[in-house]
């Protein structure tokens, strides 16, 4: 269950105006003027949440008395700017002390220039609690599109249980100490994962939305490089933002490594985590589903396997009502060839991936159709990926590969 802070959020922005007013002139205030209620957001930046395995958990110092400098890259830029921390999975309460936003400068540095802390309702500071969310207040920073924004935070007490992102294919600052407004960190420890940070909204143009890629480690970018953003949701976002008419289109990621749609895999499973990942961000207008392949390669003997394929499409059709429930037009990727990876384990589990790219293909259930599958399968041996598109595991493609693949993408799916 996430916290709704939005009347909150209201009432402290009319009390800031209203204390501004009454200020005497020369009075300093704590915080710089926020946008108006009736601001236009939309999230530009998004990474799914999950419980992060044991593996994957934050490297010595820790969270707690620690601070933490994550960098985000944004789709689109606005002229101002709010973002979401999560306690989704935690086991205990979740104190932020204080939490700072600045361009980055590349590695652990910042723009001291650009420095700003963060408030909550009003607070330097926020007690999250666990199975819930909290928003920033409006901060009055303007945004360039794609600007790598670093967002700093210096932790009380953390639970033992982390919300995060664990494929962030990003470099994370960890050090011992409140360094909130640190300009650099050359002494942190380097972690590739993001905790707690959980989204980015930007007061954005009039006619901006986002689209959301709702996906696997394929989305995530397994097989892309770190601190490179050659996602092919990242190429996405260039393409859109190259065109004048689609300029205004943010791109949010919400892949999630191991992922399925039905059960089992990594993470909260697609069907469980709609509520958060397709009706929750702010100036949604449209969705990506490319799901499946886990829950095919997945599945043990092959009379379960025989019975897949009907069941992911009801799933898809679950997604795709909910989906059009909040006024989203759904767009159906097909699964991409997985021939000689792990998965490849007989003819059943490819019978399972045709059956269901016929589906998608053919069923007129979604909005439309972008073909994966026909981009990236190899001429000579179609149940294969491409060889230059091929990662190495033939499961995940390169970064050739995601450049194939949102060069796929008609670029008139997101008109007005």
């Amino acid at each position: 269950m996430q916290s709704n802070h939005g009347s909150l959020r209201l009432v402290g922005a009319l009390l800031a105006a209203v204390a501004a007013l009454a200020a005497p002139a020369g009075c300093a205030r704590h915080a710089a003027p926020t946008p108006a209620p009736s601001a236009n957001w939309v999230a530009s930046w998004r990474p799914s949440q999950q419980l992060v395995e044991p593996r994957n958990l934050p490297p010595a110092p820790g969270l707690s008395g620690s601070t933490l400098r994550q960098v985000a890259r944004l789709s689109i830029g606005g002229r101002g700017v709010r973002f979401q921390f999560s306690n989704l999975f935690g086991d205990g309460p979740l104190a932020l002390d204080a939490v700072h936003v600045a361009l980055s400068a590349g590695g652990s540095a910042i723009r001291p220039e650009s420095d700003r802390a963060l408030t909550f309702d009003g607070r330097p500071s926020a007690l999250v609690a666990p199975g819930a969310s909290v928003t920033s207040d409006p901060l009055d920073l303007a945004l360039a599109p794609f600007a790598d924004v670093a967002v700093t935070i210096a932790f009380g007490r953390t639970p033992a249980a982390v919300t995060g992102h664990p494929g962030s294919r990003a470099t994370s600052f960890l050090q011992a100490g409140d360094l909130a407004a640190a300009p650099a960190m050359p002494d942190a420890v380097k972690t590739e994962h993001w905790y707690v940070l959980s989204g980015a909204d930007v007061v954005a143009e009039a006619g901006s939305a986002a689209v959301i890629a709702l996906g696997n480690s394929i989305t995530d970018g397994r097989g892309s490089g770190t601190d490179k953003n050659d996602r092919w949701t990242d190429d996405l976002a260039r393409r859109l933002q190259a065109d004048p008419r689609t300029a205004r289109v943010a791109v949010l990621n919400a892949g999630l490594g191991g992922n399925t749609v039905l059960r089992g895999g990594l993470g909260p499973t697609a069907l469980t985590r709609l509520d958060r990942d397709v009706a929750g961000p702010a100036g949604a207008r449209w969705l990506i589903v490319l799901e499946g392949v886990n829950d095919i390669g997945n599945t043990g003997d092959s009379s379960a396997v025989a019975a897949i394929a009907a069941e992911l499409i009801a799933g898809y059709q679950r997604i795709i009502a909910m989906a059009h429930g909040h006024g989203l037009r759904v767009y159906g990727a097909t699964i991409l060839p997985f021939g000689g990876a792990h998965y490849d384990t007989g003819p059943a589990r490819e019978a399972a991936r045709q059956a269901v790219n016929r589906w998608i293909r053919t069923s007129g259930a979604y909005d439309a159709v972008i073909d994966f599958d026909a981009v990236m399968r190899d001429p000579l041996q179609p149940a294969r990926l491409r060889p230059e598109a091929d990662g190495g595991d033939h499961l995940h493609p390169n970064e050739v590969g995601y450049h194939l693949m949102a060069d796929a993408i008609d670029l008139s799916l997101f008109g007005r």
